[in-house]
């Protein structure tokens, strides 16, 4: 197995748990405890512009704790190499909850209540379902982003397209539409 350090601390990368726009996320071990390990990546994006991302995720973690959204706690910076180390949440993802149809209407409860914190801020998260682990009765948001609110971006008009088997979200997820339901079917 790989070895990460964070500030000079070794952790046994486990797996990969994610790519983002902003870096790769890995569940690590230092033999006893289970972490994520965020690494920033620099490969371009067309559709975002990134400044610091470091920096980036620093503030928006401040912003967000600041408000009370639920996330696991941030435990380590790694200036030098660009690396976070947050407290694992265990737990299915918020689209593997949908695909399997064991989404509660617990979580959409909570991600609305979110929304109304996060409106009245003037911010949006991105409300993408891999970013969303509900963990004993709480839904934890796992990444740390936060932007400047829009109409376009927010929950109700982007968001909730992939917090329910739609035609976006099975296209994202791989998934095909039933053929009943794909017009031009026998």
């Amino acid at each position: 197995m790989e070895v990460i350090t964070v500030n000079g601390k070794a952790y046994e990368a486990l797996r990969l748990l994610g790519k983002g726009k902003g870096g790769c996320s890995w569940l690590v071990s230092d033999g006893e405890n289970r972490y994520v390990l965020k690494q920033i990546h620099h490969e371009p994006c067309e559709y975002y512009t990134f400044g610091d991302k470091l920096g980036s995720e620093l503030r928006d973690y401040a912003r967000l704790s600041r408000l009370g959204i639920p996330m696991p706690e941030l435990l380590a910076v790694d200036r030098e190499h660009e690396r976070l180390l947050k407290a694992y949440i265990d737990g299915d993802t918020v689209d593997v909850l949908v695909m399997e149809d064991r989404l509660s209407a617990d979580c959409l409860e909570q991600i609305k209540a979110m929304c109304r914190t996060l409106y009245a801020a003037g911010l949006n998260i991105d409300y993408y379902p891999t970013n969303f682990i509900p963990h004993d009765g709480i839904l934890y948001y796992i990444d740390y982003e936060c932007n400047a609110y829009m109409d376009q971006w927010n929950f109700e008009n982007w968001g909730s397209k992939y917090w329910s088997k739609t035609g976006e979200f099975l296209n994202a997820f791989g998934k095909k539409e039933n053929p009943a339901q794909t017009p031009g079917s026998p």
